[in-house]
């Protein structure tokens, strides 16, 4: 298959159809990171495809595509999944089954999740970090560094006195904070005609910490762009493969008009207010 949307410098490529196809195309062990954020199988409607398949289709669906990304895959490569309850410990047996490693299983906050009385509202994805050599893979901690709760908190001095990482940390495993939320509303990320996008800082994260600049980058699901978007800005190549033709088109002109967050400073992922002591405050000032 043939792209249906190129750019050059750094080269992006976006296909148009299912995935599953598009990697069987692709050479083996020529991919250096796989972002995938999937259809969750919760009947949204996205066009053409069908959201609503018997769990055991879904489920075989959810092989397939996770051993095409597998075959591309280079040995330092690193797999990120982004996925619901639901299906999140299926897909960590069978990536295991495969002889990935798990890195580890993040987890996705958000404050607004969609009010229910049924049972507890929903507010985290999972994000499932594996990798094919949990010591051979790409891994820059440097670039995901966040000011310390320490630091932006209690102004511990004791934190900037260390000889590495001073007054700041490497992030948790549960991902929250500015510009975290769920994009929607008059977010200035914010993408019409589409039913779900990941916040720009997501992908920086995940980008920056498992590949270099040059790197291939690849999103089976592109959906609103935001992986091919962000890969570009820091000088990453990317494929992106989109079912819907629509929606390829709006994540391809999202592309070339690009990201609007990078570079933005890191904050510390915490819901609390700054807690120096007035003293302190005082006494350093």
């Amino acid at each position: 298959m043939k792209p249906k949307y190129t750019l050059d410098n750094p080269e992006t490529r976006v296909y148009v159809g299912d995935c599953r196809e598009v990697l069987a195309g692709l050479p083996a062990k020529s991919v250096d990171l796989v972002f995938a954020d999937p259809p969750f199988n919760w009947n949204v409607d996205y066009g053409a495809w069908d959201d609503a398949r018997p769990r055991q289709d879904y489920i075989d669906f959810t092989h397939e595509w996770l051993d095409g990304c597998i075959r591309v895959l280079t040995d330092t490569g690193s797999l990120w999944v982004n996925i619901p309850d639901d299906t999140a410990a299926e897909i960590v047996i069978h990536l295991k089954s495969r002889k990935l490693h798990m890195v580890n299983w993040c987890i996705w906050h958000f404050r607004f999740g969609q009010n229910r009385t049924g049972n507890f509202i929903v507010s985290k994805v999972h994000t499932l970090y594996f990798a094919k050599d949990k010591e051979k893979r790409t891994w820059n901690p440097d670039t995901v560094l966040e000011p310390s709760d320490r630091a932006a908190i209690y102004g511990d001095k004791r934190t900037f006195e260390k000889d590495e990482y001073a007054g700041v940390r490497v992030p948790f495993d549960v991902w929250y904070g500015q510009n975290w939320g769920r994009v929607q509303g008059n977010n200035k990320e914010r993408r019409e005609n589409h039913q779900n996008q990941l916040p720009e800082v997501y992908l920086e994260r995940v980008i920056r910490c498992s590949s270099n600049e040059g790197d291939l980058v690849l999103d089976p699901f592109l959906g609103s762009g935001t992986t091919c978007t962000v890969a570009r800005a820091l000088n990453r190549r990317s494929i992106g493969i989109e079912f819907n033709p629509k929606n390829a088109k709006s994540a391809f002109e999202r592309i070339k008009a690009g990201a609007v967050r990078i570079g933005e400073p890191a904050t510390t992922n915490t819901f609390f207010a700054e807690r120096i002591p007035k003293a302190r405050r005082k006494a350093d000032s």
